[in-house]
Order: structure tokens, then C-alpha cells, then sequence
């Protein structure tokens, strides 16, 4: 599948981004996978938008980057997001490499830390993201805390 991928600052979404990338979100975290919670939390005003197009023009893969000190000490990487017909194709593979690969040029060459949902755990490791060994549940979904760290 061929995708067509942009990183937007939150200022410089379009209307039919933002909400795409809402209703997105909102489709998997909220009505699939059942979690009633804030999905609108006052970080994406400060975010890096990631968003994944395919050639119909229609948004099927975001995540939204977050500089240091707003989630974590570190950049973070969060609200990762597939469309459901995008899954189980690779896809969410391309969009992690095309996200650790412009990182450095956002925020240069930095630590990561993320907040993964445990069984995602082993897929984000394929990213050299290690476990910070922090398990908790957040939304009742398991999660784990992982970290990317930078070769000195």
C-alpha cells in the first residue's frame, strides 16, 4: 500500500486533518477498544502530527509526537493509530521508522519514551525501545513504559 506521509505542528493542521485525525483516534481508542476517557487532553496543541495517507487521499495512520517535558522528561511518542483496514500489512512498521527517522530532525538526536500497550510491547521493541520494567493499567488496558535510548 502506498502512503503518503506528513508531520504537521498542531497550529498548521487543516480543519479536515484535525478532525480526520480525531475521529480517527476516537474510532479506535474510544469505540474499539471500549475505553471511555479524554481523548482530547490539551497535549496535541503541542504536538508533531504524524499522519499516514493512502492514495484515495484518506488519513489511515497517525500519532502525534510530543516534545520534552510534556508527557515525559523526554520526547515521546503517543496516540499511535491504525485504521482498521491498514492493519496486519506492515503498516504500522513504516509509520514508527518514518517517525524515529524525522525525529532527530525535529528534536535532534534524543531519548524516547513511550507509554505501549503491553501487547504492543514486542512490536515496539523492533523499534529499540526497551522496557523501563513500569507496568500499570491506564484505561483497565495493561501498559508498559518503554524507552529509546540514544547511542552516546
Amino acid at each position: 500500500m502506498q502512503v503518503t506521509w506528513k508531520f504537521i505542528p498542531f497550529n498548521s493542521l487543516s480543519v479536515q486533518e484535525l478532525y480526520d485525525l480525531l475521529a480517527l483516534r476516537t474510532a479506535v481508542f474510544v469505540v474499539e477498544q471500549n475505553c471511555a476517557y479524554l481523548e482530547l487532553d490539551g497535549k496535541d496543541k503541542l504536538a508533531i502530527h504524524v499522519l499516514g495517507f493512502d492514495s484515495n487521499q484518506e488519513l489511515i495512520a497517525t500519532a502525534r509526537i510530543l516534545p520534552q517535558g510534556i508527557s515525559y522528561s523526554e520526547v515521546s511518542i503517543g496516540r499511535v493509530t491504525l485504521a482498521q483496514e491498514a492493519r496486519g500489512i506492515g503498516l504500522g512498521h513504516e509509520l514508527m521508522k518514518e517517525i524515529m527517522n524525522n525525529i532527530p530532525s525535529i528534536y535532534g538526536t534524543v531519548p524516547i519514551r513511550i507509554s505501549a500497550q503491553k501487547h504492543l510491547e514486542s512490536f515496539y521493541a523492533t523499534h529499540q525501545f526497551v522496557s523501563t520494567g513500569k507496568n500499570y493499567l491506564e484505561d483497565d488496558i495493561p501498559h508498559v513504559e518503554m524507552l529509546y535510548l540514544i547511542e552516546v
